[in-house]
């Protein structure tokens, strides 16, 4: 490894696209820094030695040496803390930041900040939609899309939407936002935090330094410590009361509202699910603390068709719909997707598995029996999501996607709905979720060509 005079010197810990967006920002800073990560072909990797072949990079198991010249480490996301050679540098006084810390550094505008266990890429995206209609110059990104250093080499903007993940909280400094928001907690990640309390913690660091927060009535785990000072507001999907969006219903119609004002029917939504009328109604809640006008918000509520493997509708076939939610990487985002189909579709027959992160199943249970005839079963945990649902519905495993999607279109009947909610990574069988969703959509749209011909 190259050896560099410590002096202003970062290191790098772990490339993949946040690394990348970092040492593309120390490079536009004229700030020497080196790479290290733990694998021996990274993401990025390519990137970065055209972009910045001088750099020095280290490769396999992370060292001392490695990190011995560092005045600051850039820790990426994916990097735990606990790791060995990254603990003792701390230990021996080397400061640690990640890539949300240097963008703060430099960010002037507003910052809307978004997190939870599920749903805020689809709340992320919505008010990024919301504040374009407004006319406002809105830069999104984050754990979504662009990452949060990449925004700062375009013109300053009016105002700022982060989604950010717990890893990018767990080492942040105060980010100081305009807006904050926990829009829910739910297991995930388990093969990272030593338990649910460590994990929240990390969540609510989002919090610290913010003047206005966002509050889900339905999830206490939501709720933030924070002074007395700071503005609350809060949505959930029962009656609104003050500084409150919720549900106005009168006769079989429903209304999202504020207050006690009603805004919109929810017929009026392209998203479908009780889930994503709590998107969006968390996105006004955002929105209207940032300052947005109800109309411009309205207006991207109509216009938002969702995000896609976030309960994308795929085909249907033979009167049975069939949804990509390869997303639903927990058990949290599972069940959402899970209830709030239900109510529109007779049966759903559940396809789901892959890789469980350390998390248990348990609470899929009682809603797979409610809601679901079948489930087939994919990956690493299909036996032991065999073993949990057998008992309460038709299971049945499948090697591929293909042979799932066939199995599951077999065990379904005309007015069911098809539903790949994993409750797993799927690091076991794909490169990522939108992989395995975009493998579902192909097989799905094959079974639909099929069928035509």
């Amino acid at each position: 490894m190259q050896i560099i005079a410590k002096d202003n010197h970062c290191v790098v810990v772990g490339l993949g696209l946040t690394g990348l967006s970092c040492a593309r920002y120390l490079a536009s800073k004229n700030i020497p820094f080196s790479v290290v990560d733990s694998r021996e072909q990274p993401p990025g990797l390519k990137e970065l030695q055209q972009e910045l072949p001088d750099v020095a990079v280290s490769l396999g198991a992370i060292t001392d040496e490695a990190l011995a010249n560092a005045n600051e480490l850039i820790i990426s996301p994916g990097v735990s803390l606990e790791q060995p050679a990254i603990q003792r540098a701390i230990a021996a006084g080397t400061a640690y930041c990640g890539d949300i810390d240097l963008f703060r550094r430099e960010a002037k505008a507003p910052i809307i900040a978004i997190t939870g266990s599920n749903g805020k890429s689809t709340v992320t995206a919505l008010v990024g939609e919301m504040a374009a209609a407004a006319g406002k110059r809105v830069a999104v990104g984050g754990n979504i899309g662009v990452p949060a250093l990449a925004l700062l080499a375009e013109p300053e903007p009016d105002l700022y939407v982060l989604e950010l993940s717990s890893f990018q909280l767990e080492r942040a400094q105060p980010l100081n936002a305009e807006v904050a928001t926990v829009l829910n907690i739910s297991p995930d990640h388990m093969d990272r935090y030593s338990d649910i309390a460590a994990y929240h913690r990390a969540k609510h660091r989002i919090f610290f330094g913010c003047k206005q927060v966002v509050v889900n009535c339905s999830d206490t785990l939501s709720k933030p410590l924070v002074p007395d000072e700071v503005k609350q507001w809060h949505f959930g999907l029962g009656q609104p009361d003050f500084k409150g969006f919720g549900l106005i219903k009168e006769g079989e119609q429903e209304f999202l509202a504020f207050q006690f004002e009603k805004l919109m029917p929810v017929s009026e939504l392209k998203i479908v699910g009780r889930h994503n009328i709590e998107n969006a109604l968390a996105a006004l809640a955002l929105g209207h603390a940032a300052g947005l006008p109800f109309a411009a918000m309205l207006k991207a509520l109509r216009n938002f068709a969702g995000l896609p493997h976030r309960c994308q509708f795929v085909a249907s076939i033979a009167g049975v719909k069939y949804y990509n939610d390869s997303k639903a990487t927990n058990v949290g985002a599972a069940l959402a997707a899970i209830e709030g189909l239900a109510a529109s579709v007779e049966k759903i027959v559940l396809i789901a598995g892959g890789e469980g992160k350390g998390a248990s199943f348990d609470d899929l249970l009682v809603p797979v029996q409610r809601a679901c005839s079948a489930a087939v079963l994919i990956g690493t945990e299909a036996q032991v999501l065999a073993d949990l649902l057998s008992p309460v519905v038709k299971v049945s495993k499948a090697g591929s996607m293909v042979e799932a999607v066939a199995a599951a279109k077999a065990l379904a009947k005309e007015g069911d709905a098809v539903l790949l909610a994993p409750a797993c990574a799927s690091f076991d069988m794909y490169s990522n979720y939108q992989q395995r969703g975009d493998d579902f959509c192909a097989a799905v749209n094959a079974l639909k060509n099929k069928s035509v011909h």
